[in-house]
């Protein structure tokens, strides 16, 4: 699923009104009619909705079947890989970020993160138990000023 920064992704983006969106896609398996809800697509998309009913943020999980279903952006995956390699290719094309607690802010509207649910071996049979990278598991979009407070 390819990403649009700052905007969203093809189904949903940012200032779209919920009744548009609960149109497209159906009603949320969690959270209806609250501040954060949970839509049963592939992968899923988390939402977060401001005060007055408008897509403020936009979340992709990982669906763990790499490829075309994971969230893309610029040709390269961004979930179900290892984070330092998502960031490392996303350097590599120019992007810019900062680093937060649990992953990447990318100045052009969308953060990277590992909430740490996932371990190496999910990705790589052959890490040891100790191996500590961690893995890309969602990808969160809005404006830059989102993520970096402005």
């Amino acid at each position: 699923m390819p990403i649009i920064p700052g905007r969203g992704v093809d189904l949903v983006k940012i200032g779209d009104r919920r009744s548009q969106v609960e149109e497209r896609i159906g009603l949320p398996h969690h959270g209806p009619g609250g501040e954060r809800a949970v839509y049963s697509t592939s992968p899923m998309l988390v939402i977060t909705y401001a005060a007055d009913c408008t897509v403020e943020l936009v979340e992709i999980s990982y669906c763990g079947e790499g490829g075309n279903p994971e969230a893309q952006f610029d040709g390269i995956q961004l979930t179900h890989r290892f984070l330092d390699d998502v960031v490392s290719d996303l350097h590599a094309r120019g992007h810019t970020s900062t680093p937060s607690d649990i992953g990447h802010d990318f100045h052009a509207g969308f953060s990277v993160w590992s909430m740490h649910s996932l371990w190496a071996r999910d990705l790589d049979p052959a890490a040891s138990e100790d191996d500590e990278r961690a893995v890309a598991e969602g990808v969160s979009v809005a404006p830059c000023a989102y993520f970096c407070g402005e």
